[in-house]
């Protein structure tokens, strides 16, 4: 591939990566640009299956997840691929996945994600008591600090409420929103859902609104007397691209 193709194919992954998790479809947007000119790059296949699966492009996600398993040999892909047919509505076909020789070798972190894919697409079939004994694991009761808890926990707190077991499921709820420091999961949401809390947003009419502006016009006193010496406008913004001064 020529130079000048590899930088727009690298500044097109660079700014995939960026966006993934804040604006999903414009990272797939910049994924399918990088896949059109480095299509052949195994990395580029992963990054663009990535951003399909988080915008929600499952049929995309799949044939690039395929694709980039065919290039790579890697089948650390599996839980995805089976998530993908999930969200296809095709939940035996992601347990097939999970059944799979490949997935039987698959390391411990990965073996725990296609568990709870596997919970899922029992969920999904209306098997909640067999989502439930799936993800009664050894792995369940760790001591370590995987990355992986806070999902496996959350996961069988879900099973547990799908079958009416809303005191044992509280307890793996407040696990997972302990452990869940990077806000993978909204465990604390669901523990809140339990205690019966509710959040209800409140709305106020014109009326009500143009009474509060009038009365915080009046506080302020005549127009333009509370900041002659413009200390209180707004500071400026930061540049986009969080350097000072600089385009």
């Amino acid at each position: 591939m020529p130079a000048e193709s590899l930088d727009v194919v690298a500044r097109h992954l660079v700014a995939s990566g960026r966006l993934v998790d804040t604006d999903p479809e414009r990272a797939w947007q910049h994924a399918l640009a990088a896949q059109r000119r480095g299509g052949r790059i195994a990395a580029v296949r992963e990054a663009a299956a990535i951003a399909a699966y988080k915008a929600g492009h499952f049929r995309e996600a799949l044939a690039e997840f395929r694709t980039a398993r065919r290039m790579t040999g890697d089948d650390s892909y599996l839980p995805l691929m089976a998530d993908c047919e999930r969200g296809l509505g095709r939940p035996e076909r992601a347990l097939d996945l999970a059944g799979s020789p490949e997935a039987s070798r698959l390391d411990p972190a990965a073996k725990v994600e296609m568990l709870i894919v596997s919970a899922g697409a029992r969920h999904d079939l209306g098997q909640h008591d067999a989502a439930v004994v799936s993800l009664q694991v050894p792995q369940l009761r760790t001591n370590s600090r995987a990355p992986w808890r806070a999902r496996l926990w959350y996961a069988y707190a879900d099973a547990l409420i799908s079958v009416g077991r809303d005191a044992d499921a509280r307890e793996w709820l407040e696990k997972a929103a302990e452990a869940d420091t990077e806000g993978e999961t909204d465990a604390a949401e669901r523990l809140s859902e339990l205690d019966g809390v509710v959040f209800e947003e409140e709305y106020l009419d014109d009326d009500e609104v143009a009474a509060l502006l009038t009365r915080g016009h009046d506080a302020r006193g005549p127009e333009g007397d509370d900041d002659e010496d413009g200390s209180g406008d707004e500071p400026a913004s930061p540049p986009l691209d969080g350097r000072d001064g600089e385009a």
